[in-house]
C-alpha cells in the first residue's frame, strides 16, 4: 500500500513538473532557450562571472586553463557572450584561455540609457576588459559588429593585439543593402525576413515562439537601435585603417552571408596584406555558430602557427 501510495506521488509530482515547465517554454521560449545554451557554456567548463568598467557591470564567460595563452571574443550587434558556446570548445581544447565578454548594454551585461553605444566606445570597453583580467596583449576576435570593434581595437592598440580574428565583420564604407530596421523587428513578418538574411534556410518558426522573440526584441530594441545609429554614421569605418595592421590576421566568412555579403571579407583581406582568408561555403552571417566545426580548427591553427613578434609578457593580476 505504501508503495503503491509513493509511486502515485511521485506520478503526480512528475506531471506537474511537466506541465510547468511545458507552460514555461510554451510562454517563454526564449528565456529557456537563453537557459539551454547558459547550461552548455557551464557544461564546456565555462564560468561566469562580473567585472565592474569605467562604472559598469560587465558579464563575461571564461573558460580553458588559467595557463592558457587568452584569447578574447567579441560577439555582434543584439548577440551575447554565449553565441561563441559552439567555437570556444575548439579553443578550450587547443588549450586557449577563452574570454568571451557581453559588450555594454547586451546580454547579462549592465544597460546605460546615457551610453552611446557606439564602435569606439565598446572598443574602449574591450580595452578595459583586457585592462581588468590583466592581459597586456592577448589574441582578439570578433563576429560581425564585434569583429568591427576588434578592428578599432586593433588599429588604436596594435600594442595589446597579438592576433586579430574577424569573422563575417562589419566595418567598411558600405551602406547596407537590407533594412536595418528588421534589426528590430516589430511583426512575424520582419523577424522571418530577418531570419532569411541571417542564414541560408531558416527554419519554420512556431508562432509562440516568434511572439516570444518579438517580445524580447521590444524591450531591448532602444539599445540595438542607438548602436545602429552609431554605425550608420560611418564615424567609425576601418577602410583607410586596415592597411596599418602589422599583426597576422586570419578572416572568416560564410559564402552565403547577406548581411555582410562575402565582397566586404574579400576587401578586408585586400586591404590587409599579411591576411589570410577561409571561406565557408555553405554557411550565411551565423557562420561562427552554424560552422564553428570550419572555422574552430582554422582559428586553432592559425593561432598555433601565425608568428608574432616577442613583447613583455602579460600582467596575469586581473582574475
Amino acid at each position: 500500500m505504501f508503495k503503491k501510495k509513493l509511486f502515485w506521488t511521485f506520478s503526480v509530482g512528475l506531471l506537474i513538473g511537466a506541465v510547468s515547465v511545458g507552460s514555461l517554454f510554451y510562454t517563454r521560449p526564449t528565456w529557456v532557450f537563453d537557459k539551454l545554451q547558459e547550461l552548455s557554456m557551464r557544461a564546456s567548463g565555462a564560468q561566469s562571472r562580473v567585472v565592474m568598467i569605467d562604472g559598469h557591470r560587465i558579464h563575461y564567460y571564461v573558460s580553458g586553463p588559467v595557463s592558457g595563452a587568452p584569447i578574447v571574443l567579441v560577439h555582434g550587434l543584439g548577440g551575447r557572450s554565449d553565441d561563441f558556446v559552439n567555437l570556444a570548445p575548439y579553443l578550450v581544447k587547443g588549450g586557449y584561455r577563452v574570454y568571451t565578454p557581453d559588450l555594454l548594454g547586451f546580454g547579462q551585461s549592465e544597460e546605460p540609457v546615457n551610453a552611446s553605444y557606439s564602435i569606439s566606445d565598446q572598443a574602449d570597453l574591450v580595452v578595459g576588459f583586457f585592462d581588468a583580467m590583466g592581459l597586456q596583449r592577448a589574441d582578439l576576435g570578433g563576429w560581425s559588429m564585434g569583429g568591427w570593434i576588434a578592428q578599432k581595437v586593433a588599429v588604436d592598440h596594435p600594442e595589446r593585439v597579438s592576433r586579430l580574428i574577424l569573422m563575417d565583420s562589419a566595418g567598411l564604407t558600405v551602406p547596407p543593402t537590407w533594412d536595418t530596421k528588421l534589426f528590430t523587428p516589430t511583426t512575424p513578418a520582419e523577424l522571418d525576413q530577418l531570419e532569411a538574411l541571417l542564414m541560408p534556410h531558416p527554419p519554420a518558426m512556431p508562432k509562440f515562439v516568434q511572439q516570444d522573440m518579438l517580445r524580447i526584441s521590444a524591450s531591448y530594441s532602444w539599445v540595438v537601435k542607438r548602436a545602429l545609429a552609431s554605425m550608420l554614421t560611418a564615424k567609425d569605418v576601418m577602410d583607410d585603417d586596415l592597411p596599418s595592421l602589422k599583426m597576422p590576421v586570419l578572416i572568416l566568412w560564410g559564402k552565403l552571408d547577406r548581411i555582410t555579403p562575402l565582397s566586404e571579407g574579400q576587401t578586408i583581406h585586400s586591404l590587409i596584406p599579411q591576411s589570410e582568408m577561409i571561406v565557408a561555403q555553405s554557411c550565411g552571417h551565423l557562420a561562427p555558430q552554424s560552422c564553428s566545426n570550419e572555422f574552430g580548427p582554422e582559428i586553432t591553427r592559425f593561432l598555433q602557427t601565425a608568428y608574432i613578434r616577442p613583447v613583455a609578457p602579460p600582467i596575469l593580476t586581473g582574475e
